[in-house]
């Protein structure tokens, strides 16, 4: 089989955690990364050229995550990576808790893999952006789709994929304004009680059951969280008076996307325009500029074409 000189990766982005799934569940949405790779015939290593409303801000030289990936994975198989032309088309926000580092990462693995001729499966692609990312939240779901409870094994990974009640609507509330992942997770505590981790466990069992039959007060209980948002929420201006707008127009409940300052309410798609224009307002008399979005889940993962 002939491999291709060129190919376009299509990644979503990423919801992590939604309340008690800290650093193990997330789910990818219909906002998209595209990341197009071409071999190159001349000498140079890589030419990385970036569109979208961000762009300026994106590392144009070998330091690019995609590039980086790209590379990694080359190393991996022991192959010398080809010269290429990389084309990245930003459509989701830098630094915001929707995964934007995670779809560079399976962008940059998977169409390595494409260029490559495929030498390594899925499950080996995902076992590389998994420790290449740090933690699974995020590239599991980017990689395949839907949403996804990812827990560690003796020997690797096991996925569970969760079912997700076509009436849920996620909506996504996006500053104008950033919260590293790194700053948010120095004001973690390096401990927690017996209490919160069981706490935790029982709600994310009951947002899981939510999550399947789109129940309303499995999903209000199963949303809530000790381990993370209770410190995260004061690095994010106006989260309560979000929050409140949010659950007063129907929302089930709100959380921080990630690691933020993205947030987001899952609602119903009889309330989800209200849960819109109440987040936007109430950010809005915060002096915070947001774009609000009501999306749906993606169910492909990264696609190639």
């Amino acid at each position: 089989m002939t491999t291709p000189s060129s190919i376009t990766v299509t990644v979503p982005a990423t919801t992590a955690n939604i309340g008690p799934g800290f650093d193990c569940l997330g789910a990818a949405l219909s906002l998209y990364n595209r990341f197009k790779f071409s071999i190159a015939d001349s000498a140079t290593e890589v030419k990385i050229t970036v569109t979208g409303k961000e762009a300026p801000r994106v590392n144009t030289d070998k330091s690019n995550l995609a590039y980086q990936a790209f590379v990694k994975l080359y190393e991996h198989i022991n192959q010398t990576p080809p010269s290429v032309l990389l084309e990245i088309d930003l459509g989701v926000p830098l630094a915001r808790g929707l995964g934007s580092s995670a779809t560079a990462i399976v962008g940059g693995l998977v169409g390595a893999n494409q260029l490559a001729g495929n030498p390594l499966s899925q499950t080996e692609v995902m076992n590389l952006a998994i420790a290449i990312e740090g933690h699974p939240d995020n590239v599991v779901p980017a990689l395949l789709g839907g949403c996804r409870l990812t827990a560690s094994t003796p020997t690797g990974w096991e996925i569970c994929h969760i079912l997700w009640h076509p009436d849920i609507v996620p909506v996504v509330a996006i500053p104008d304004f950033e919260l590293s992942t790194a700053e948010a997770r120095q004001v973690l505590p390096k401990e927690y009680s017996r209490a919160d981790a069981i706490f935790n466990s029982a709600h994310l069992g009951i947002l899981l059951r939510g999550l399947e039959t789109g129940r309303r007060e499995w999903l209000q209980a199963g949303m809530q969280d000790k381990i993370h948002q209770p410190y995260r929420k004061s690095l994010i201006k106006g989260y309560e008076s979000v929050r409140s707008a949010a659950l007063n127009a129907g929302a089930y409940e709100m959380v921080i996307s990630g690691a933020g300052p993205t947030l987001l309410a899952l609602t119903n798609s009889s309330t989800s325009s209200k849960v819109v224009t109440a987040m936007t307002e109430a950010w809005k008399n915060q002096g915070v500029v947001t774009e609000v979005q009501a999306l749906e889940i993606n169910t492909t993962g990264a696609i190639c074409s």
